[in-house]
Order: C-alpha cells, then sequence, then structure tokens
C-alpha cells in the first residue's frame, strides 16, 4: 500500500514512468500561493532540449505588472514569454498567462489568451487552461498542480485524466501551500505525487515517448455542457445568475449561464467574503446613522425640543447596539460601551 504523501514515491502505479506510453508534449501548470518559488524551481530542473510547450497559469491580481516571465528565465534554461492571443506556440517554450486573462489552447496549435468569466476567483484560473487541454490534445497532455489554496486545478485535473492525459500533483508535505495539492488528490487519482524535483525528472523521460490514439474524447465545452447539471438555490456572487450544480467525479462543481464557476470550496469562501463585505457596509451605515443621530439630538436639546432628541437619542442607542453587535462579530472581541444619553452633556 502506498502513502499518497510518500516523498520517495515515484508513481502512483509503481513503475518508472518508461511505463507510461506516453509523449506528453503539452505540458500544463497551475499554481497559486508560493507558486512563484516553486515553478523557479520546476523551471530551474528542466533540460534546454525539453520537446514540449509548456503552459503556466499562476493565480495573480487583475493589476499585477507581472515580472513572472523574466524571473523563469533568470531561473531556467527554457525560453519564458508572455502568451499572447492567436499566437502558434512551439516546442521547447514556457508561456505564461498573463494578468486578468485566461489562457486556453486551441486545437489548431495556438494560444488564446482571453478576458472569459472568472473561476473560482480567479482571471487567470487553471481549470479552463486544463479542460482545453484535454479537449484538444487528449493524450499528449500532462497536468500538473503545485502549491497554492483552494482547489482550482482540481476539476481541470480530472478532465485530462477522463482525455487520458497524464496527472501530477506535488507532494503536499513539501508544497508551500498544500491545500490545493491535497484537493486536487482528493478528487483524482493521479498518476504521479511527486516532490518537484522529481516532477522534472519524470517530465524528461514522459516527453520522449510515443503517445497511444486517444481513446477517449472530452467533452466540448459549449454552454449545454456547462449547464447539463441542476439549477441550485444559489446566485452567483459574481453576477447575480443561477447557479447550476453540476457533479463530476468526486467533486461538485458550480457555474451560472454566462461562465463563472465556482468549487465547493471557493464558493463557500466567496459566500463569506461576500458576509464579511456586506457586514462591513453594515457596520459603517449603522455607525453613521448613529453619529449622525447624535447630532439631531443635540440640536433638539439645544432647542428646548424634549421629544425631538429623545427620539433621535432612541434611534441613536439602537443603530449603536446593532453596530456593536456586528463589530462584535467582525472583530470576536467584547467592544466598548455605547455612549450613555447625551442629555444632560448636550444641556451643559
Amino acid at each position: 500500500m502506498w502513502h499518497p504523501f510518500d516523498s520517495n514515491l515515484y508513481s502512483t502505479t509503481g513503475n518508472d514512468p518508461g511505463g507510461f506510453l506516453a509523449k506528453g508534449d503539452i505540458i500544463v501548470v497551475g499554481a497559486s500561493a508560493g507558486g512563484v518559488e516553486t515553478l523557479q524551481q520546476l523551471v530551474s530542473k528542466l533540460p534546454p532540449d525539453l520537446q514540449a510547450s509548456i503552459f503556466v497559469v499562476l493565480h495573480m491580481s487583475p493589476f499585477a505588472d507581472t515580472q513572472l516571465p523574466e524571473i523563469l528565465n533568470r531561473a531556467g534554461k527554457l525560453p519564458v514569454v508572455q502568451a499572447r492571443n492567436n499566437e502558434t506556440f512551439e516546442p521547447g517554450h514556457i508561456y505564461v498567462a498573463p494578468p486578468d486573462r485566461h489562457l486556453l489552447l486551441s486545437k489548431d496549435g495556438k494560444t488564446i489568451v482571453e478576458p472569459g468569466p472568472r473561476e473560482n476567483f480567479n482571471r487567470p484560473a487553471i481549470d479552463p487552461l486544463f479542460r482545453s487541454a484535454a479537449r484538444n490534445y487528449s493524450t499528449r497532455v500532462i497536468g500538473i498542480v503545485l502549491t497554492g489554496l483552494l482547489d482550482d486545478g482540481a476539476s481541470g485535473l480530472v478532465e485530462i485524466q477522463k482525455a487520458g492525459g497524464i496527472t501530477m500533483v506535488q507532494n503536499p508535505e513539501e508544497a508551500l501551500h498544500p491545500q490545493m495539492p491535497e484537493n486536487a488528490i482528493n478528487v483524482v487519482e493521479a498518476d504521479y505525487i511527486l516532490p518537484v524535483a522529481k516532477i522534472a525528472q519524470s517530465l524528461k523521460k514522459l516527453v520522449t515517448q510515443d503517445a497511444p490514439e486517444p481513446t477517449i474524447t472530452a467533452p466540448p465545452d459549449t454552454e449545454d455542457a456547462r449547464n447539463n447539471g441542476n439549477p441550485s438555490v444559489y446566485s452567483c456572487p459574481d453576477c447575480g445568475g443561477v447557479l447550476w450544480e453540476v457533479a463530476e467525479a468526486n467533486l461538485v462543481r458550480f457555474r451560472c449561464r454566462v461562465g463563472h464557476a465556482y468549487s465547493e470550496d471557493s464558493l463557500n469562501a466567496r459566500q463569506s467574503e461576500d458576509v464579511e463585505r456586506a457586514l462591513w457596509t453594515a457596520l459603517t451605515s449603522l455607525e453613521e446613522s448613529a453619529s449622525f443621530s447624535r447630532r439631531l439630538a443635540g440640536r433638539a436639546w439645544q432647542r428646548g425640543d424634549r421629544f425631538i432628541a429623545l427620539r433621535y437619542e432612541d434611534k441613536m442607542k439602537s443603530a449603536e447596539r446593532d453596530a456593536l453587535t456586528i463589530r462584535q462579530l467582525l472583530f470576536e472581541e467584547t467592544p466598548a460601551q455605547p455612549e450613555s444619553s447625551l442629555e444632560e452633556e448636550e444641556v451643559q
């Protein structure tokens, strides 16, 4: 019985990579948190004559002025460029997804760079790259999930395996952030679970072998295919549309009509983020309401209008109580008590 996190494991079949009949000349790589360091380590181990095209998605800010191609060029011997739309890709090159754009592969050997709907919070996202590779290159694909948070890449890795490609996952024990590799392992029986150095060693051997004829064809990524599940009771956090629930292998995904997509973990994280954002908005509104009511109460006391002043004080105290409750939820602490009545304070 092999242990899924055994750093000495070479493949889940117990075989040397020479036992696989696959020419993995299309290599797709996904990484998130900790990815820069891990990708540097990976490309530094790749030979300069590797006859494969490598495509990399690293989660990044849409506003980032990414230096990833330059960083990876310094780390390894293969030329690294930022992918461009409708560009013919070549073996022995590494193509990096640009900020705020998905990277896809067309069937005619070109990269597609487009601002499609976000998936799992991200653009670029890993799953779209993996799906397009599986759909158009089937058994020629090697999919690799590296360090990161949540579970982008897990669904795409399933599609690669279904299409007859090879699946690799970084050993979670080695990953700077093990959550993404762990989630991938939970939904797909990966062909390899390896440290980064051994992933590079495996690629050297896999790329030199001939690929068999594909026996499995990945389904087209049409709207009907995307929404072939059941409408859920949840709305899309990005556009408000109905989310369709789609069961795939050991995971469930949610996708709206326009294409925003979430795994269970990423949807839960997004909902938590939206709740926190709503609480901050409510806290701001309540504190502003309390402040304004205090001001109006003070003016009423100065005019000697006791009835109006007390009414505004009641509104002020109610807003302060609600604000304190929300503040306690946000900070998980016991906040200071609301200010006392302004009757005597304002009169003096």
